[in-house]
């Protein structure tokens, strides 16, 4: 019997096809990209969605595809609020649980907007939170009549970088779709959007992290407000889902075989 030797090309290439072998798509992994919509694997509590150029959203900094949106339009009370901060309908999304190295980068574009102005602070905001529950702050945008609207004036500061560090709304009743009713309209003043802004972190610790999106209205559930995120990498890379451990241990079952296929040697 001959049994042939793997070529270098075939044991470099090794944890590709028993990436496939899993069901796990290098493909889909190649990327996070919402062009296919909100993945699967989040968690949309209220109103969630995915689009390309829209009215006043244009499409992310070196983004050719569609990006995430979160939108207070038509939800009911409970998601979307920071806690001890309040307010009465809107939208939480939850990342896949994705694992971190210490001192990577997490870096993501977000484009708040709203129709909302005067008195009526809605807010958005975005966190990272590990496996005990730990939260770190990653941006915050509030409705305010003039001045910075990021970060939100009244909620807890941010821990990342903004750039820019602060931001005026650009002013006017946004049209943007996701705003269902509310597009294009504007109570009073402090309604607009802020355009993309950019959030990095550098996380302290190694482990599994989910990321979260929320935005909210604040005194009454009139005049929506929403925030559009796209560009999340995690060390230079977008983020997937952290494995499983029955699928590393099938990994590494499988590498082990086929490096002991390559000491063999003819029969």
């Amino acid at each position: 019997m001959i049994i042939n030797k793997p070529s270098a090309k075939q044991l470099a290439l090794a944890p590709l096809f028993m990436v496939a072998a899993l069901g796990l798509s290098t493909a889909a992994s190649a990327s996070l990209v919402f062009s296919g919509g909100i993945p699967a694997s989040w968690t949309c509590t209220g109103n969630c969605g995915t689009l390309g150029a829209d009215g006043v959203v244009t499409l992310a900094p070196g983004s050719t595809t569609d990006y995430g949106w979160v939108s207070t339009a038509g939800e009911a009370s409970g998601a979307g609020q920071l806690p001890g901060i309040g307010g009465t309908n809107g939208t939480t999304l939850t990342s896949n649980v994705f694992s971190a190295n210490a001192g990577d980068l997490l870096d993501f574009y977000f484009n708040y907007v709203t129709s909302d102005g005067a008195g009526y602070a809605d807010y958005a905001w975005a966190q990272l939170v590990d496996a005990s529950s730990n939260v770190v702050i990653l941006f915050t945008a509030r409705t305010m009549p003039s001045g910075s609207i990021v970060p939100g004036t009244g909620l807890p500061p941010p821990n990342a970088t903004l750039i820019p560090p602060s931001v005026p709304i650009i002013p006017g009743g946004p049209s943007w779709s996701p705003l269902d009713g509310s597009s294009g309209a504007c109570w009073s003043t402090g309604c607009g959007y802020t355009d993309w802004v950019e959030s990095q972190y550098t996380i302290a610790t190694a482990g599994n992290y989910t990321l979260q999106f929320g935005v909210t209205n604040w005194a009454d559930t009139a005049f929506d407000s929403g925030m559009a995120f796209d560009g999340i990498m995690v060390g230079g890379n977008p983020i997937t889902p952290a494995p499983e451990p029955t699928s590393l241990a099938l990994l590494g079952i499988g590498l082990a075989g086929l490096r002991a296929t390559a000491r063999r040697r003819r029969v």
